[in-house]
């Protein structure tokens, strides 16, 4: 018989629940005897499928840590002494791409932000201006006011 402990329960109270699983199995196997073929032979296929599922569960587990050590290298560069060091040394790859990407994108902003203040700075030198515009708020909307006059003055 397999002794199964269940945490939480006395010894009286595991003897008890045995006991009763003795009594409804009897039971059990008294009344099978009186039904009829099919229903007994579902019954063993049910059996049998419940059995099966039940294999698959337990192969199945979980892997514990002390497994899980012993299966070698994993994607943690934990290869150990077998594992070159070039190995160790091209996952490194992934994040230099990463910072020169970084870098490339800061590199287009900082672009983008000279030519804006070029376009500002030609747009002014474009446009006959009064002293106070520059010190207005509103100056970039004072250059961006009336294209066509400055078109036009391109064009004489």
């Amino acid at each position: 018989m397999n002794k199964h402990t269940t945490p939480g329960m006395d010894a009286d109270a595991e003897n008890r629940v045995a006991a009763y699983g003795k009594r409804v199995a009897a039971g059990l196997s008294l009344a099978s005897d009186e039904l009829p073929g099919d229903i007994t032979e579902r019954l063993r296929f049910a059996r049998e499928q419940a059995l099966r599922k039940a294999k698959e569960a337990r192969a199945a587990a979980p892997v514990t840590a002390e497994q899980t050590l012993r299966m070698g290298s994993t994607l943690a560069l934990q290869g150990g002494e077998r594992s070159p060091r070039w190995f160790k040394l091209a996952s490194l790859g992934p994040l230099l791409l990463l910072l020169l990407g970084l870098l490339l994108i800061q590199h287009s902003q900082w672009y983008q932000q000279i030519l804006a203040a070029a376009e500002v700075d030609t747009a002014m030198l474009a446009k006959p201006l009064p002293p106070a515009a520059y010190s207005d708020p509103g100056f970039k909307e004072y250059l961006d006011e009336n294209p066509d006059e400055q078109q036009e003055r391109h064009e004489e």
